[in-house]
């Protein structure tokens, strides 16, 4: 594991100390785990959506292939 350091702005700051201080996340560390888990997470969920949206390919996968060489 590795470790940063980053800047934040106090308001920031205040929010990640509302959460560990709420009990949300266990330390500041925790706080900013969770939010690029959740950063992650959410990117996985745009990837889906964005791949439902795309037209469905039908038929023989050699016939296929052919088509985009």
């Amino acid at each position: 594991m590795s470790t940063l350091s980053v800047p934040v702005p106090a308001e920031l700051d205040e929010f990640i100390d509302r959460m560990v201080k709420s009990g949300r996340a266990a330390n500041k560390a925790d706080v900013v785990r969770k939010a690029l888990r959740q950063m992650s997470d959410d990117e996985a969920v745009e990837a889906v959506l964005r791949a439902e949206k795309e037209p469905t390919i039908k038929g023989d996968l050699r016939t296929l292939m052919k088509k985009f060489k």
